[in-house]
């Protein structure tokens, strides 16, 4: 059995072999030129491939960073609540301790690219920045479908919207 396993495989290489001088013969000389242009392509192909991975990469990074930036200013955006919260019902001045602190930790984060959504009282709902937590009657027409009141701040980063405004809606 060993011997004609080995003779198969001596048939086999033989056979390849054949098969491999077959195809030699059957590729067309290429000339210098030619050989040059498809090493250019090859070449221009690589440079490429190298640009996108390095413009990609680049991207990531940026996008690594902000992604990092925005996890911390969600976390801190509670703390600019209560705050605000500590500030009214305490009636603090300008002056006072929490009031200083709270606007010097505003200030870094805005300088961070942490930016307010505006006031929406008395504006129509709009669902790109504002979220409706609740629907309240209102007394006159002009009223219904527009912001009442505002429950909770709404913040952006950058151009992304962070936490959108949480409001009450007159019906």
């Amino acid at each position: 059995m060993s011997k004609k396993k080995s003779e198969k495989s001596i048939n086999n290489k033989t056979d390849k072999k054949k098969l491999s001088d077959k195809k030699k013969q059957s590729k067309p000389k290429i000339s210098a030129e030619e050989l040059l242009a498809i090493e250019k392509d090859k070449n221009i192909r690589l440079f490429a491939e190298f640009d996108n991975f390095r413009k990609r990469t680049s991207k990531e990074k940026i996008d690594l960073y902000s992604t990092a930036n925005k996890d911390l200013m969600t976390k801190l955006l509670p703390i600019l609540d209560n705050f605000e919260r500590c500030i009214s019902a305490n009636n603090y001045q300008d002056e006072d301790g929490p009031t200083l602190i709270y606007k010097q930790l505003k200030s870094e984060l805005e300088k961070n690219g942490l930016a307010e959504i505006e006031n929406p009282i008395g504006k129509v709902l709009d669902t790109d920045f504002h979220e409706a937590i609740t629907s309240i009657a209102v007394k006159s027409k002009k009223e219904k479908g527009k912001v009442v009141d505002v429950i909770e701040k709404g913040y952006m980063l950058e151009d992304k919207i962070l936490r959108y405004t949480k409001v009450v809606v007159g019906n």
